[in-house]
């Protein structure tokens, strides 16, 4: 092996090892690696202006500026409460809308993050207020977010899809039935855990109550209908969404509720464009790291080490899954995406595996590194919350981490569930 590609590897492990800031170490050890290998370091110009100038960017800037507008105004609050009065009456009722809440949002926002702080922050405590137990609480308002990148728009899949020349829209379609199940999952361990201990229920909405929350949420609950209608409609692309979806925000919350004034849109827009401009940074020193690995046909060795060391498509899937789950407890969703899609793709065809169903099942991977220690961003978030060390959250989301790596073992070798919709649509 060249020491060369053991010197970048070292550099690249030193320093995320030592917490130098991710995009600052893609970047620097791309550079260094461009410059062992006797390429001009001017490149690097080059390369930066060209993983800006990116059309599908636009779509993960407005959809980060929509989960904003939506968390500053009354939105969250709205799905919310529909959540609770279609499943509050149930065993472990108020749990199961946390659930349906962090579905709701994540058709809408595309971020795991923004799903942690919006709902999560939201329900921890009510679900304690509530008499639930709070590892439970804990746990399940924890692990629910995940459900921000699998169920569409999903800022990850978003840009899997600017590397693999996949089809944004097929893409996001892999993403319903295995957000479904997740949701079913998850809320059918609240109703037995929550039946086997008696946890305290609400009353059961009449039908004219529940209708007038339908008529209440009736335009928070329009935005991923417009969303998606839209976009499968034909109406306009996925780009164009995000931003039609951020004009309906705005004018609901501004006109409609009320909820925002127009001196908040100033700081939500703020808010949002230093959001973006942290992931914009990831994007740009990722593609410096990945200009590097193109030079040196890193992926092409890589995928002929795995095939000749591996030949089933099962083990390769299986150990697949480990290695994300295991990347996932160190690094952001964000940049293990752009870092890794390079190196995998190569592999995808040797084995018969279809780029869509590889892209939701890193997505799910990573989606679940969320909530792994040392480094999951969801545990810290809700430890905050809770106001628990790590070491108390980390336990509480066990059970409902079994649950969503046996979904993604369900995923990883029943591919028709994750590929119907999009063979439904675009056929193939």
């Amino acid at each position: 092996m060249d020491i060369s590609y053991l010197i970048v590897f070292a550099l690249l492990v030193g320093a995320l090892a030592t917490t130098v800031p991710v995009f600052m170490a893609l970047f620097f050890t791309g550079l260094v690696g461009l410059s062992l290998a006797g390429i001009d370091p001017q490149i690097v110009v080059e390369v930066l202006y060209r993983s800006m100038d990116k059309f599908a960017l636009i779509v993960v800037l407005f959809f980060v500026l929509c989960g904003n507008i939506m968390t500053t105004g009354s939105i969250v609050e709205k799905l919310i409460k529909t959540a609770n009065a279609l499943v509050g009456f149930l065993p472990g009722g108020l749990a199961m809308a946390g659930v349906l809440a962090c579905g709701f949002f994540g058709a809408i926002s595309g971020s795991t993050v923004a799903t942690v702080v919006a709902i999560g922050g939201f329900m921890i405590p009510a679900l304690i207020e509530h008499e639930y137990d709070h590892s439970f609480s804990v746990g399940i308002m924890t692990t629910a977010p995940v459900l921000g990148v699998v169920i569409p728009p999903s800022i990850s899949m978003i840009l899997y899809s600017m590397i693999s020349n996949d089809s944004l829209e097929a893409l996001f379609l892999t993403g319903f039935v295995p957000g479904l199940l997740i949701m079913a999952a998850m809320s059918l361990y609240a109703w037995f855990f929550c039946r086997r201990r008696n946890t305290r229920t609400s009353k059961r909405v009449s039908l004219q109550e529940l209708l007038a929350v339908l008529k209440e949420s009736a335009w928070a609950l329009l935005l991923p209908v417009l969303i998606f209608g839209g976009i499968y409609s034909g109406l306009f692309t996925a780009n164009e969404a995000a931003v039609v979806a951020c004009f309906y925000a705005f004018f609901v919350e501004i006109v409609i509720h009320k909820d925002m004034r127009v001196r908040d849109v100033k700081q939500v827009v703020v808010s949002s464009a230093v959001t973006s401009a942290s992931l914009l940074v990831i994007v740009a020193g990722a593609s410096v790291f990945g200009e590097y690995l193109t030079f040196q046909q890193i992926p092409n060795l890589v995928a002929k080490l795995v095939v000749a060391k591996i030949h089933s498509p099962w083990v390769f899937l299986l150990a697949v899954n480990i290695l994300l789950l295991l990347i996932g407890m160190f690094m952001d969703i964000i940049s293990a995406t752009l870092i890794l899609t390079p190196i995998f793709l190569p592999l995808l065809a040797q084995f018969g595996i279809d780029t869509l169903h590889f892209g939701l099942l890193m997505t799910l991977n990573l989606g679940i590194g969320y909530c792994t220690p040392p480094l999951g961003v969801s545990l810290y978030i809700s430890g905050a919350v809770a106001h628990r060390d790590l070491i108390y959250v980390a336990r509480s989301v066990l059970p409902f981490l079994v649950i969503q790596i046996a979904i993604l073992l369900l995923l990883t070798y029943c591919p028709d569930l994750v590929l119907w919709l999009p063979r439904l649509f675009y056929g193939g």
